[in-house]
């Protein structure tokens, strides 16, 4: 399970440790939007999907989504904190909304198209005050039953590759 603020590169890392392990890719995003940014909002509809996915014996899994993040770490053996600053969060955003403007990227839902939007910004630059700490409480509760990774920085996701490569953390 990988997780972190917006623009802390899960998607990306996700799918750099699907094309290393192989394993089957689910990006949340994908899964919770509908065409032209419309939520599910059926809150039950929405946690019998990830119920479905959380069945597979094995899978990758990136996004939020903090009403649900208990149900996925209790269903995953290794949540991955990608804890970047949060002035590279909103500049690797800010890149993103430049490069895909007018255009869908691989990890959101069809219809989904880029655009800018200040409270996103917003959301993105309050996380570690107002997010963070929410996460971090759950994963304390988990930290004796599940492999708990924080990454803080571009040389330490690297690093994780360069040492889990050849192991059975990423095999």
């Amino acid at each position: 399970m990988v997780i972190g603020s917006s623009g802390a590169g899960k998607s990306t890392f996700a799918r750099r440790l699907h094309k290393a392990t192989g394993l089957e890719l689910v990006h949340l995003d994908k899964l919770y939007w509908k065409p032209n940014w419309v939520e599910t909002t059926d809150k039950n509809e929405w946690r019998k999907t990830l119920a479905e996915v959380l069945k597979g014996d094995k899978w990758i899994i990136d996004g939020n989504y903090g009403s649900t993040m208990e149900m996925r770490i209790e269903a995953s053996d290794t949540v991955i904190l990608l804890d970047m600053p949060r002035t590279v969060c909103v500049y690797r955003i800010l890149k993103r909304m430049a490069f895909y403007r007018k255009g869908e990227r691989l990890d959101m839902a069809e219809g989904c198209d880029e655009k800018f939007d200040w409270e996103f910004i917003k959301w993105t630059w309050n996380y570690p005050k107002q997010s963070k700490p929410k996460v971090e409480e759950l994963l304390k509760r988990f930290e004796n039953e599940k492999t708990i990774i924080r990454l803080k920085s571009k040389k330490e996701i690297e690093n994780f590759f360069a040492k889990y490569s050849n192991t059975s953390v990423i095999k």
